[in-house]
C-alpha cells in the first residue's frame, strides 16, 4: 500500500531576516546627529525649559 502523501515537500517555514545576531555580538554603535547625553547641564536644562514651555503653551491653548 503506498502512502497517500508521498510526494516531496517542505513543512517547515523560512524566516528571512536582514540580519541576525546574538547576545554575544550585538548591534555596532551607531553614531547619533545628536545625544542628550553629550549635551553639557546648561544645555539641558534649556532644553527641559524649551520643551517644558512649549507643553505649557499647548495647555494654555487647549483651555482658551
Amino acid at each position: 500500500m503506498t502512502p497517500a502523501h508521498d510526494h516531496d515537500h517542505d513543512h517547515s517555514h523560512h524566516h528571512t531576516h536582514a540580519h541576525s545576531h546574538g547576545p554575544s555580538s550585538p548591534h555596532p554603535a551607531q553614531s547619533a546627529p545628536w545625544s542628550i547625553l553629550r549635551m553639557t547641564v546648561v544645555a539641558r536644562l534649556g532644553a527641559a525649559l524649551a520643551v517644558s514651555a512649549g507643553l505649557w503653551s499647548v495647555v494654555w491653548l487647549a483651555m482658551r
